[in-house]
This record gives C-alpha cells, sequence and structure tokens, in this order.
C-alpha cells in the first residue's frame, strides 16, 4: 500500500475517525437474540436490539460502525459474516463505508454483486 493511501483517513463524522477492524475473522458478536449496547454507542433509552428483526440488525450495525472508537467494541457487537451479508443494506455515512471497503475489499465486491 502506498504512503499516501495509508496516510487516508475516514471520519464517522467531523472529528470522529473510523475505526476499522483488521480482519473480518475477528468480528465474533452476537447473531441472534437481544443485544444492548452501552450508553456510549446508542443513547437512546430503548438500547436493546432483537436481532432477530432485520431492521433492528441493520440498525445496531449501523450505530456500532458509525460511533465505535475502539476495536474492541467492534469485536463485541458485529460478527463478520453477517457484516458482510447485509453490508449493502447498511445507510451508512460516506467516509465509514470508504474506509471499510478500502480495508475488507469483500465488503465493496458484495456491494457490486
Amino acid at each position: 500500500m502506498s504512503a499516501s493511501v495509508a496516510s487516508v483517513v475516514h471520519l464517522a463524522r467531523p472529528h470522529r475517525p473510523v475505526v476499522v477492524a483488521g480482519t473480518l475473522a475477528e468480528l465474533r458478536g452476537p447473531t441472534c437474540g437481544l443485544v444492548e449496547l452501552p450508553l456510549r454507542l446508542w443513547w437512546h433509552p430503548q438500547r436493546a436490539f432483537d436481532l432477530g428483526q432485520r431492521t433492528m440488525l441493520l440498525w445496531m450495525y449501523e450505530n456500532v460502525l458509525r460511533e465505535s472508537i475502539r476495536v474492541d467494541e467492534l469485536r463485541a457487537y458485529l460478527d463478520g459474516a453477517t457484516l458482510v451479508r447485509v453490508w449493502p443494506e447498511l445507510n451508512l455515512p460516506r467516509g465509514v463505508r470508504a474506509a471499510w471497503e478500502a480495508r475488507h475489499p469483500r465488503l465493496r465486491a458484495r456491494l457490486a454483486a
């Protein structure tokens, strides 16, 4: 990877760099049931997401991808195979999508499929 590409910083929002997992395989979060996000990731009073409901799963993934500031948060709440499967449906800021697709071309390929 060239130095100019390596130095690119994608932002989730102003002043918030996107955090990207090194591999999709390290993402081994829950794939079913109720998941309650910590207040830092989701500040709404109702913080439980039923992963059996597709819209709730997508909503949780969008929030975790946008708000995480540490890789351990990604590992705790995201599942790599699920992320690949739902990637085309996620409503993400441009910087979040660009950072993840730059690191994981498999996601970009999934979007093109």
